[in-house]
């Protein structure tokens, strides 16, 4: 700091100035302390509000926060009047009337399973469901033979049970069995379902609770793989 501060001035020369020794170390002593004031004053503190380090600290955390978030929730005890699902960027929004009351990152259906779009509403709420098309297969003894199987193409041997995916805090759009319910949402936030909407498994409840029989649900975008 002290050498951009002296930048551009004339330094005194001892050999130019017959200064006693006591005496120019005094005045090279102050000229260096004023040196340094004068360019500390010019410049904001490192963190101080409103300086252009501080902007770019706040703008970094923010993001981090943001990329980091799977949902945000402002109902506050508020019903869900509607919902809006956006296939192509794997989001859903929750308004009462016309007042936004949080949204969530989902999974929609992967290639061959397709989530239908339109208009749609709530037609059953099952807190405990499981799928009756998806699931596990195991044997007789109990040894699990097969994953994301299923039922009626894939074989159960004999004396085996097929046992449907979980589907916590079901809410049912469509009589083929497409909902909305918990479900885990992938790191890459792509589609990964079987055609119904997963939301994040601790706002599932939430939803299941501030919505009604009823309750329209739109769904729109391209992506419906």
């Amino acid at each position: 700091m002290i050498g951009s501060a002296n930048k551009g001035r004339r330094m005194i020369d001892p050999s130019r100035r017959h200064l006693p020794a006591a005496t120019l170390t005094r005045v090279l002593f102050t000229f260096a302390i004023a040196a340094v004031l004068s360019a500390c004053a010019q410049l904001p503190p490192i963190g101080e509000p409103g300086s252009e380090s501080a902007n770019k600290a706040q703008e970094a955390q923010a993001d981090a926060s943001d990329s980091d978030l799977m949902y945000e929730w402002f109902g506050n005890g508020r019903a869900i009047s509607r919902i809006e699902i956006d296939l192509d960027a794997q989001e859903a929004v929750f308004y009462d009337g016309q007042n936004k009351i949080g949204w969530s990152t989902i999974a929609s259906g992967i290639p061959y399973f397709s989530t239908p779009i339109g208009r749609f509403s709530i037609s059953e709420k099952v807190v405990d469901k499981r799928s009756n098309l998806y699931g596990r297969i195991y044997d007789s003894t109990g040894k699990l033979k097969a994953v994301n199987a299923r039922r009626g193409i894939h074989k159960i041997p004999p004396g085996g049970t097929f046992k449907g995916a979980k589907m916590p805090y079901f809410m049912r759009l469509t009589k083929g069995g497409v909902g909305m319910h918990g479900g885990p949402i992938p790191e890459s936030r792509d589609p990964a379902s079987h055609g119904c909407i997963r939301l994040p498994y601790s706002l599932a409840p939430i939803v299941y609770e501030s919505v009604k029989i009823g309750t329209p649900v739109r769904v729109v975008g391209s992506k419906r793989s």
